[in-house]
């Protein structure tokens, strides 16, 4: 059977997505895959000057906008900012919204990360991902060739744990032809840049997402490069589907 072509990229924030993933996005959009960027929150404690739904209300649209640079679509499961919480009514918000998906890939945060929004977005997506095929999990209908997703990690902000170790990724992205396309994305959460930009006096948050991207290529000998571990547990496919997809960009440590 044909290998459907639906990425999802589950993160906590918007503008997480367009930092950690988008430039394998991009690639994957050029190679006839429908996107799906979602979100557990609208980033409602992402702003020093407005309200909580006011921030929420523009981030939301900035969501929307970035995902519309490659042809994808934005969904927010509402949670709330710094508040994720892995419990019964979150994880069937995000099983039914990956029933309706049906992604053949997953993309998420790493599984240690500096913010525990982070973390439990990861294990919330792990759990999608394993249960939104199960019948009983949540109603709706169920394509009957939905299954398991393949599913990767993403680099965790600064590619560090919360005990300042690094972690090397075993999947390498060269995003070098697309760098300015994960630029435009992120640059559509402009309430953020525009935030931290007056807050630092440069533009740190292009300047931080290009900087580690560099590093990240500067590993596999490339100009820019994103980096992923894949999830291998039981019941998850074990093929490295970004590198049957996307060829030689991908680089598969042993």
């Amino acid at each position: 059977m044909k290998t459907r072509k639906v990425a999802m990229c589950l993160m906590a924030h918007p503008d997480d997505c367009e930092f950690l993933a988008a430039g394998t996005l991009v690639l994957l959009a050029k190679h006839g895959w429908e996107i799906h960027i979602v979100t557990m929150t609208a980033g409602d404690v992402g702003s020093a000057t407005l309200g909580p739904e006011t921030i929420a209300r523009i981030r939301r649209a900035e969501g929307a906008k970035a995902a519309a640079v490659i042809g994808g679509q934005y969904h927010c499961l509402e949670s709330r900012d710094l508040c994720i919480t892995f419990d019964e009514a979150t994880l069937r918000r995000a099983m039914s919204l990956t029933r309706e998906i049906s992604p053949t890939l997953v993309l998420t945060h790493s599984l240690e990360c500096y913010l525990l929004d982070h973390e439990i977005t990861a294990r919330i997506a792990r759990t999608a991902s394993f249960g939104f095929a199960c019948p009983n999990t949540v109603p709706g209908p169920l394509r009957k060739d939905a299954g398991v997703p393949h599913l990767y990690y993403a680099d965790p902000i600064e590619g560090l744990d919360p005990y300042g170790r690094l972690i090397q990724p075993t999947t390498y992205v060269d995003i070098s032809s697309v760098i300015k396309t994960k630029t435009k994305m992120l640059h559509a959460h402009a309430s953020q840049r525009a935030w931290l930009r007056a807050h630092h006096g440069v533009d740190e948050y292009t300047h931080s997402m290009q900087n580690w991207s560099r590093r990240r290529g500067g590993e596999i000998g490339v100009k820019f490069a994103e980096g992923f571990r894949q999830h291998k547990g039981h019941g998850h496919p074990h093929d490295c589907i970004l590198a049957k997809e996307l060829g030689g960009l991908v680089k598969v440590q042993p």
